[in-house]
């Protein structure tokens, strides 16, 4: 509603934590591109709902590395962007203190201004989506 109220380019982002599946990439060679695929179906996803919201500029990044060092750091200078939009992770107290927050990080490294969008209650309809479950369904090698 923020992009299509200001007429503004509104940039959906996906960044692959890199970091996080290193390890497992050298038992399953196809476990970069399967991530790709899946984050490229999730970015067309998001991109069709904002255009059919009315969001007449949607463009989408995908991008490998540290979300908490990309977005903030990168992506924000890179887009020009005038505000970031993040949602929390659900991390109780003691997982952040441990991994941190990647919302966290957005606020402390922006150029500009973020806007942290936390969800008390789930809609009923609401089914989580899990990317190894997708994989296991849709991309599994056979």
């Amino acid at each position: 509603d923020v992009a299509k109220r200001n007429e503004a380019q509104l940039t959906v982002v996906n960044v692959i934590d890199s970091r996080t599946y290193s390890s497992y990439e050298v038992y399953d060679a196809q476990f970069t591109e399967k991530s790709k695929n899946f984050s490229e179906d999730l970015l067309n996803g998001y991109k069709e709902v904002a255009t059919n919201a009315g969001v007449s500029d949607v463009v989408t990044r995908l991008e490998f590395g540290s979300p908490k060092a990309i977005i903030p750091k990168k992506l924000a200078t890179d887009v020009g962007a005038d505000l970031i939009m993040c949602g929390t992770s659900g991390l109780n107290a003691v997982e952040r203190f441990i991994v941190g927050s990647v919302s966290e990080a957005i606020v402390r490294h922006s150029p500009c201004d973020v806007l942290v969008v936390r969800t008390e209650e789930l809609p009923e309809d609401f089914q989580p989506q899990v990317a190894t479950d997708e994989f296991r369904s849709q991309y599994q090698t056979h």
